[in-house]
């Protein structure tokens, strides 16, 4: 299914090509032989729906297989990718980079290090406050969460009302327009990352989502596996959202179609999640760019479509595949 999106997407836009001009603008360029195109078409679809097309890909599969993992560790149908403060800190960080230089053209390396920064405190918070890590954990998530979102507050209140606010406001509501080539390649590392960490570490997501007690009686190390599984899912969705801005949703949802679907076995779900949630977001942002004459925010479309469809899946499955 990705693959057919892939090659939907590039094909539809406000200017149409065809399949055969799509195949043979990668071939020239992969091969550098001239197969009769108009340059019109050849840097369009190699400099601009092909990078935006797999940037969809990415950012999508990390916010779903993130949900996926947070879902399953913190046994909560109602957890998402951003459960840890890593989008209200992202946030904060891309905020702080316009209010500082004017520009958002810093946003993404503030956002990427401020959403880590923020998953660390809310793991150190979680530690101080001892007790049964998975609650404290949530709680420190909750905490570092709220004072981030105000911290965002804050700057919104100072930020000036004619260049920056409206900067700050756009990048909250999520686009792939104004990313370039060079920022998605830099995001594409811990991306990859985390999207590798989840990959490996999805067969004891099984035994972790049964509970401490119980992955301890089968000889799990809890701490390590759990560090090791959150802090893959949080690489995953920092670097997505550094190039992205904050989409909700996809991280809440797309986990729970997959469970629908092909049901709770994690070996299964984190895979699938992955593919399912990059194409979502590469028809969202397909609609983002083609419904009307200027581009619609992904976060937008993702709550409208998000909302009403987790609805459906609630009536659907009555919260039986958990």
């Amino acid at each position: 299914m990705p693959i057919f999106i892939f090659f939907f997407s590039i094909c539809v836009g406000r200017y149409d090509i065809s399949v055969g001009d799509v195949i043979k603008s990668i071939l020239q360029l992969l091969s550098g032989h001239d197969f009769g195109l108009s340059s019109q078409t050849f840097v369009l679809v190699t400099r601009v729906r092909i990078p935006r097309t797999l940037q969809g890909l990415f950012v999508g599969a990390c916010l779903a297989a993130s949900g996926t993992c947070f879902q399953s560790i913190f046994r909560n149908p109602l957890v998402s990718s951003g459960m840890l403060g890593v989008s209200s800190g992202s946030g904060f960080g891309a905020a702080l980079s316009i209010l500082l230089f004017g520009t958002s053209i810093f946003a993404g390396g503030f956002s990427f290090v401020f959403g880590m920064m923020a998953v660390a405190l809310s793991y150190l918070v979680g530690k101080i406050a001892g007790g049964n890590s998975t609650i404290t954990l949530v709680l420190g998530g909750t905490i570092i969460q709220s004072i981030f979102q105000a911290l965002l507050s804050l700057l919104k209140y100072v930020a000036d009302t004619e260049t920056q606010l409206p900067a700050i406001t756009y990048w909250l509501m999520g686009s792939f327009a104004s990313t370039k080539s060079s920022d998605f390649l830099y995001a594409l590392i811990p991306m990859t990352l985390g999207l590798f960490g989840m990959f490996i570490f999805r067969n004891r997501l099984n035994v972790l989502s049964m509970g401490d007690r119980e992955a301890r009686a089968l000889g799990i190390d809890v701490g390590k596996n759990k560090l090791a599984v959150i802090s893959s899912a949080s690489l995953a969705t920092a670097g997505a959202v550094a190039v992205s801005g904050i989409i909700g949703w996809v991280g809440l949802v797309i986990p729970h179609i997959c469970r629908m679907l092909f049901g709770n076995d994690n070996k299964i779900i984190v895979p699938t999640s992955m593919a399912i949630g990059g194409s979502f977001m590469v028809l969202i942002d397909m609609i983002c760019r083609t419904l009307t004459g200027s581009e619609i925010p992904l976060g937008i479309v993702t709550s409208i479509v998000g909302g009403p469809f987790f609805i459906y899946l609630l009536k659907k499955t009555k919260g039986k595949q958990w």
